[in-house]
């Protein structure tokens, strides 16, 4: 057994995972902070990594603990109804929940008191998330171009228009409100839900935003300060 040490902290305006895009890189309007842990804070550690674009992330889900593990798991994008092998997921729940994202490296930083701190963008991670290691994105071994993407290329496309006839949006910064538009436009529903007539909400940026889901049309009809 290896004992896996936290080295960082992803600071973002995600506190909890509903809302948050199910794949990295489908939302690079969305920024947040790499803060390091006390220990891993010496500049040295990441000479050089400005020259890098992308970087991956190796994380830890943050899922009930559970006992054993299933076999098979239901993929949001089959609906929620059918099986398929966890190995064959992206799902949380598996033997180690260990999580795998790319990154857009946007700027590095060097804090009088927090050491580096990397600004990133095109995470799925919520606020908190422990990052047990950094490595540079490299494009000539990392990327695959005939590679096959299986049943999760199916609604790689898919977007939903955002409506705000009360223009709501208006509270958050216009860098915060393009990162939430196309959140939202993204369908933070579970993949299996289809009634109009339900509202959802999810936290972001100090804010609950409330909305419904109509076809391909969400329309955003609250937004309140969260405590």
């Amino acid at each position: 057994m290896h004992n896996l040490k936290r080295i960082a902290r992803l600071k973002c305006d995600f506190p909890t995972k509903f809302g948050l895009p199910r794949q990295s890189g489908l939302n690079e309007s969305l920024t947040g902070q790499i803060i390091f842990e006390r220990e891993y804070r010496n500049p040295d550690a990441v000479r050089g990594i400005e020259s890098f674009s992308h970087l991956w992330l190796i994380w830890g889900f943050d899922v009930p603990e559970r006992e054993g593990y299933s076999a098979t798991v239901r993929p949001p994008r089959l609906g929620g109804n059918e099986r398929v092998g966890v190995f064959a997921t992206r799902s949380p729940f598996r033997p180690n929940p260990l999580g795998l994202t790319v990154v857009k490296l946007e700027k590095v930083e060097i804090n009088p008191s927090l050491g580096p701190v990397l600004t990133v963008s095109g995470f799925d991670m919520m606020d908190g998330t422990e990052i047990f290691d950094i490595k540079p994105y490299i494009p000539y071994a990392d990327m695959r171009p005939d590679a096959a993407g299986g049943f999760a290329e199916e609604k790689k496309g898919y977007r939903l228009t955002v409506n705000d006839p009360k223009n709501l949006l208006s509270v958050f910064s216009e860098e915060k409100r393009e990162a939430l538009t196309k959140t939202l436009s993204l369908d933070p529903r579970p993949a299996y839900h289809d009634d109009p007539k339900r509202a959802y909400g999810f936290a972001y940026a100090g804010y609950d935003v409330r909305f419904t889901v109509e076809g391909a049309c969400l329309t955003v009809f609250e937004i309140n300060k969260t405590n």
